[in-house]
C-alpha cells in the first residue's frame, strides 16, 4: 500500500479554503492533516479530521509533515518557505513565488541542497481557456503569431475592508495578485522575452496598490499585451490572437474557480467544463480550407497540479511547475515596476 503524504496548510483564506483544501481532501494519495488558523476554527467545519494549530512552529517541529502549503500574504512567503526547507519540508509556496527575484534564487539554492521539492501554486496552467489556446498555439493554426493578448478582468470600485492585500505592503497589488497567472502562462507558451514594457497605475478612489496593469512582452516579431483592472465593469475578450493565417478570440473566464466557491468541493460531474457561449471563436485558413467556427473549451483541471506533486514526491518525477520558471515571472514583475517608473522598455536580464 502507497503512503499517502502528510501535509499541511499554512493558512485558510481564501486561497486555503477554495484552491488547496478541496483537491487535497479529495486525492487519496494525500492526507490533510494540519492547517493552521490563527484565530478561527472554519476549516473544522469542512474537515473535522483536521488539526488545528496556532503556531507555524507546530508544522515545522511535526516530524510526520511531509509538505508544506505556504500560503500566507505574500510578504511571509519567503521566510516560510526558507524554515520549512530547513525543517526538512517539501512546500509548495502560493504565487506570488516571492517578492523578489534574489529571494526566489535562495529559497530554489536551499531546496537543492537540501534535496526538497519546492514549486510554486500556477494552477492556471490548467486553466480551460489557456489549454485551448496552447492547443491552438500547438498545432499552428493562425499561422505565424504576430499578436498575443491576455485579460483578466474585475470590477471592485471599492477599497475591500480589512484586507492586507488593500494594503501597502511587499508584494501586495495587482501585479504580484493576478500578475504572476498571467505572466506564467505567457512564459510556458513563448519562454523568456526580449524586452518589457509596463504601465502602472492605481485607478480607485483612495486606493493605497497598483490596481491597474498593462505589460507589453516583445518576443520579435510577436507581441504580447497582458492586462488586468479592477474597474472593467463590461469585461474585455480573456484572450485575443492574431496570425498571419487568422484569429482567435474568446471570452469568459476558467469556471473551475466559481464552483468551488459555490459548491466547497470538488465534483467530478462535469468538472471544469465551460458552457458553449463561453466558447471561443476562431476564424483562419489551414491548408487552403477556410475555418470560421466556436472551437470546445479544453476542461480546466486543477487537480492535475496536485497529482503531479505527488507522483515528483513519491516516484522522482518531473516538477510540472519548476521553481526557475517562477523565478523568472518574479523577475518580469520587478524589471515591469523598474519601465513603469522609468518610462521606458527594458531589456529582459537573468
Amino acid at each position: 500500500m502507497h503512503k499517502k503524504i502528510n501535509t499541511a496548510l499554512v493558512g485558510f483564506g481564501m486561497s486555503g479554503e477554495y484552491f488547496h483544501a478541496p483537491f487535497l481532501n479529495a486525492n487519496p494519495n494525500f492526507n490533510l492533516r494540519k492547517i493552521v488558523e490563527r484565530h478561527s476554527e472554519r476549516s473544522k467545519q469542512l474537515y473535522p479530521q483536521v488539526e488545528i494549530v496556532r503556531d507555524f512552529s507546530e508544522i515545522l517541529n511535526d516530524e510526520e509533515i511531509d509538505l508544506v502549503i505556504i500560503n500566507t500574504p505574500n510578504y511571509l512567503h519567503f521566510k516560510m518557505a526558507k524554515d520549512a526547507i530547513l525543517a526538512g519540508k517539501h512546500v509548495i509556496v502560493e504565487k506570488p513565488f516571492t517578492v523578489t527575484s534574489s529571494e526566489a534564487k535562495e529559497l530554489i539554492e536551499i531546496a537543492d541542497e537540501n534535496k526538497l521539492m519546492l514549486t510554486v501554486f500556477q494552477n492556471r496552467r490548467w486553466d480551460g481557456d489557456y489549454l485551448t489556446v496552447k492547443k491552438i498555439i500547438e498545432e499552428n493554426l493562425l499561422g505565424v503569431l504576430v499578436e498575443f493578448e491576455s485579460h483578466f478582468d474585475r470590477f471592485r470600485n471599492f477599497i475591500k475592508p480589512n484586507s492586507w492585500k488593500e494594503e501597502k505592503l511587499p508584494g501586495t497589488g495587482l501585479l504580484y495578485d493576478i500578475g504572476p497567472h498571467l505572466i506564467d502562462q505567457v512564459i510556458c507558451l513563448f519562454g523568456k522575452p526580449e524586452t518589457i514594457f509596463a504601465d502602472l497605475r492605481i485607478q480607485r478612489p483612495n486606493g493605497k496598490i497598483i490596481d491597474s496593469f498593462e505589460i507589453i512582452l516583445s518576443y520579435g516579431k510577436l507581441k504580447v499585451t497582458l492586462k488586468s483592472n479592477f474597474l472593467s465593469k463590461i469585461p474585455l475578450p480573456r484572450f485575443t490572437l492574431h496570425g498571419t493565417e487568422g484569429s482567435f478570440i474568446k471570452y469568459g473566464l476558467d469556471p473551475q474557480e466559481d464552483t468551488l466557491k459555490k459548491t466547497g468541493y470538488l465534483n467530478s460531474k462535469d468538472w471544469g467544463k465551460e458552457p458553449e457561449e463561453n466558447w471561443g471563436i476562431i476564424d483562419t485558413n489551414v491548408n487552403g480550407k477556410n475555418i470560421n467556427e466556436k472551437i470546445e473549451t479544453i476542461p480546466g483541471a486543477y487537480q492535475k497540479f496536485f497529482n503531479n506533486i505527488y507522483d515528483v514526491i513519491s516516484e522522482g518525477k518531473e516538477l510540472a511547475v519548476k521553481p526557475n520558471e517562477a523565478l523568472t515571472t518574479i523577475r518580469i514583475i520587478e524589471l515591469a515596476i523598474e519601465s513603469n517608473y522609468k518610462k521606458r522598455v527594458m531589456d529582459f536580464s537573468n
